[in-house]
């Protein structure tokens, strides 16, 4: 967040920085949970919804690539896999395509919001396990 901002005015800049979407506070649906991300910051998903978004124009000095993916194969029964560790806990996976995983912190955050929009069911998130290489 830039000095000033509230974490929503932040999501909303940063959607037009960073995909060059433009929303405003009356697009904004809710937030979800803060996640502790490894790398020591907290991230603050916003949720937003745009009747007409127009095309995406992502900023190659801030977005590397962009995956769209459908409701559907969000809310689908196959979409998380949690995987048993060593050490007891379990790891989500949110298998997205068919060479596509996406793990926490982003995938904790699509999970949460696959719960809790799309199928209404209250969880968390923050105790969620992040694999060893988002430590780096």
């Amino acid at each position: 967040m830039d000095a000033g901002e509230t974490p929503v005015e932040a999501a909303l800049r940063e959607l037009r920085e960073e995909v060059g979407l433009e929303a405003g506070p009356g697009d904004v649906l809710g937030r979800l949970d803060d996640f502790p991300a490894a790398s020591g910051f907290a991230i603050t998903p916003v949720v937003v919804a745009l009747d007409s978004p127009g095309p995406l124009r992502p900023d190659p000095a801030e977005v590397h690539s962009v995956h769209l993916v459908t409701l559907r194969r969000l809310a689908a029964d196959d979409t998380p896999r949690w995987v048993p560790q060593l050490d007891g806990g379990h790891l989500l996976q949110m298998r997205l395509g068919p060479e596509w995983i996406v793990h926490a912190p982003t995938g904790a955050m699509l999970w949460q919001f696959r719960e809790v929009v799309l199928l209404g069911r209250e969880v968390r998130v923050a105790g969620l396990i992040q694999p060893d290489w988002t430590r780096i």
